[in-house]
């Protein structure tokens, strides 16, 4: 390893959750900044993306675009990440803009980077430019350095080879202490690479990987020449220095127990992680399937839990310390039988729900094995699996409708359930080359691709392309919930199920049936979502584990007493003292400044909420034939059309004006709940409210 440029620091120690300094990282001239963290930003941010989304405001201008030189990549903690006496406290959050939307895009992400960084002195770390060689920045919180180094020459070019060298060269006294971000030659060449941060898992003796996978944040960082980013730090006996460490020890054991009791009860996270969602999601027809077309399958079984519980390792999985939550799962052993790996037997981070259903219902294929190597490769090449899979499933569909051929790829044929063109479109996804590299480029412009290459119908693409401000749909069927919908359309960067997953409360259990209880959801769920991404959190450990006696209280679906918790939580670590309704202010703060971002970006407008009409309504004959009961019956009593005699092209028509105008009615409800105007834009006197009166920049933006 060769050292380039190398600076001192003394690191700060952690108090209260923040260690008050953040990073800057100048890639041009190979410089450094430590910045204070002044106590206005905690209070109007709290950390994590808000600290994130500051540093970036500050970093970029009105025209910055996801390749220019200013963009920045940015990453934080938050002040309870890096706790290992409360479950699911240790993820990190990733920040820039974004190649497949041009917008602002976040990223939740576990691994040991986030914490490691914050031990090693810095609350945030933000980086700009580009390098002229390829370049790895090494913070080093134990001996006080942060280096610039130039790569080994013989350092793999793939994530997993990446990360597993240098956690060799920079772990070699304790790997446990060092934490890789890296990603590969997938995301150099598509508009959806993803990073990976590594931990060490001390009992397999392997570095383990997860995704921060949405939006092609890894392409931004493969476009500045960045081979890694390492961060060395052995952390502090004191943890994050807590205003109250008795308070903070008793509720973290409350809900450890809890979860302890309570998982194999419940969902069994400790056993089959996020993998137990397949057989829900088929029952109740709302597993993704040949391009979001229908949501159940016949052969869905080949994907449900208990096919990967017999494949998935045994043991402990927490991709953090202290998480009792444990459902970082993995495959061991398993054999490749494709690409540059084949014949080699590798450990398999997941699959989780999301790759299960993308990259295997959505495109047709019911293949376990199969979901597992394409998890492995998105991996290795740096590809997030739901843009892939969401993306795949398109071009599957374009190509079954005639509006491009099935040999698009020579000795191929794209159709749905085809493993082999599947696996192939990722290969060349990796070698940038190719149909795959085209698909590679994400929906939005794989519409006006095969407009002009082919002279497919731009309409029909624009009704069964899956994709929302640029950014593909994660893995839920939509059609019959008004509400997550408007979770998929009215998320700020994109349709990803982070801020509200409301499926079950509206289509299930019909807990909203108005538009202001649909819009009160939409208030409040992203907002408190949006709060694990300000402190450093995993959100499984608040509803997939629930209180025996959840149902029992106002409001279930909010779990209450989990709230009450984290709280407790805040208040314990930062000395804040905090109430539930406080933690929704906190992280309506950030919601609003980000829509602004936007606004900024040129986005954040009623048009970019707009959504395809397939994740609305039936668009094609098949669609509504496989549903014929339920839509008659619709047209009948949602209508007030008869559909006896009519022709489905017409009912077609009908459903679509009705849905869509539903659609309009719930953008106005929740506007109207957020303290938004009618095209989407937080009003001057919400702004004032939240606090941002005196920054006259992002005021300038409020209407």
């Amino acid at each position: 390893m060769k050292e380039i440029k190398s600076f001192g620091y003394e690191r700060s120690k952690v108090k209260k959750g923040y260690a008050g300094k953040s990073l800057y990282v100048d890639l041009d001239d190979q410089e450094i900044k430590i910045k204070e963290v002044s106590d206005e930003m905690k209070e109007l941010f709290v950390g994590g993306k808000g600290f994130d989304l500051w540093l970036l405001w500050n970093g970029v201008n009105d025209g910055t675009k996801w390749n220019d030189p200013d963009n920045e990549i940015c990453i934080s903690c938050g002040p309870l990440g890096g706790s290992t006496v409360y479950p699911g406290s240790g993820n990190s959050i990733v920040t820039s803009i974004s190649p497949l939307t041009g917008s602002v895009m976040d990223s939740n992400v576990g691994g040991y980077f986030g914490p490691l960084m914050l031990f090693a002195g810095f609350d945030a770390l933000e980086v700009q430019g580009k390098s002229n060689e390829e370049i790895i920045v090494y913070i080093d919180g134990i001996d006080g350095k942060i280096r610039f180094d130039k790569p080994p020459e013989d350092l793999p070019d793939d994530s997993y080879g990446i990360s597993r060298v240098l956690t060799e060269i920079y772990g070699k006294e304790d790997p446990r202490q060092v934490s890789v971000v890296s990603s590969g030659p997938g995301a150099k060449n598509t508009f959806f690479g993803c990073l990976n941060f590594s931990w060490y898992d001390i009992n397999r003796k392997t570095v383990r990987y997860k995704q921060a996978g949405r939006g092609g944040i890894g392409t931004v960082f493969r476009d500045k020449n960045i081979v890694a980013l390492v961060v060395r730090s052995e952390g502090e006996k004191k943890g994050i220095g807590p205003d109250d460490v008795e308070r903070l020890k008793d509720v973290g054991r409350a809900h450890s127990r809890e979860i302890v009791t309570l998982d194999r009860k419940q969902n069994d996270m400790a056993t089959v992680g996020t993998a137990h969602l397949t057989p829900i999601m088929n029952d109740f027809d709302l597993l993704p399937t040949h391009n979001f077309q229908y949501g159940s399958h016949e052969d869905a079984d080949g994907l449900h839990e208990d096919v990967f519980r017999d494949k998935f390792d045994q043991g402990y999985d927490g991709c953090v310390t202290g998480c009792t939550v444990r459902c970082a799962h993995c495959v061991t052993d398993f054999e490749i039988t494709t690409g540059s790996y084949k014949g080699h037997r590798v450990l398999v981070d997941g699959p989780e729900y999301e790759t299960i259903a993308g990259c295997g219902s959505n495109v047709g294929i019911f293949d376990a094995d199969h979901v597992i190597e394409v998890n492995f490769y998105c991996d290795t090449y740096g590809l997030d699996t739901i843009s892939v899979g969401t993306a795949t499933a398109f071009a599957m569909e374009c190509a079954e409708r005639g509006l491009i051929p099935k040999d698009v790829i020579p000795g191929h044929t794209l159709e749905f359930g085809d493993k082999r063109t599947a696996m192939e479109i990722i290969h060349q996804m990796g070698r940038g080359e190719g149909f795959g590299a085209v698909v590679g480029k994400g929906i939005r412009r794989m519409k006006e691709y095969l407009a002009q290459e082919y002279g497919a119908d731009g309409e029909l693409m624009d009704d069964i392309g899956m994709e929302c401000k640029g950014l593909e749909y994660s893995e839920y069927m939509t059609k019959e919930s008004l509400a997550q919908q408007g979770g998929y359309g009215l998320a700020l960067k994109g349709p990803q199920h982070d801020e509200a997953w409301l499926i079950f409360l509206d289509m299930v259990e019909n807990f909203m049936p108005t538009f202001e209880q649909k819009a009160e959801a939409l208030h409040w769920f992203p907002m408190w979502r949006t709060w694990f991404g300000l402190n450093g959190l995993c959100k499984l450990p608040w509803n997939d584990i629930v209180p025996e006696d959840n149902k029992e209280n106002a409001d279930p679906a909010k779990v209450m007493k989990h709230v009450q918790w984290y709280a407790d939580f805040f208040s314990a670590v930062t000395g804040r003292e905090s109430k539930p309704d406080d933690l929704i202010r906190m992280s309506e703060r950030v919601y609003n400044f980000q829509r602004l971002f936007a606004k900024r970006l040129g986005y954040g407008t009623r048009d970019t909420d707009r959504i395809p009409y397939r994740s609305a309504g039936p668009v094609t004959r098949e669609e509504y034939e496989s549903r014929v009961e339920r839509y008659d019956n619709q047209l009948k009593e949602l209508v007030g059309v008869d559909p006896e005699g009519m022709d489905i092209d017409d009912k077609i028509k009908v459903m679509r004006e009705y849905r869509e105008e539903q659609y309009n009615k719930l953008m106005d409800a929740v506007y109207k709940r957020r303290g938004w105007n009618e095209n989407g834009v937080p009003t001057k006197d919400k702004m004032k409210e939240l606090g941002f009166g005196d920054i006259p920049e992002v005021m300038a933006l409020a209407e």
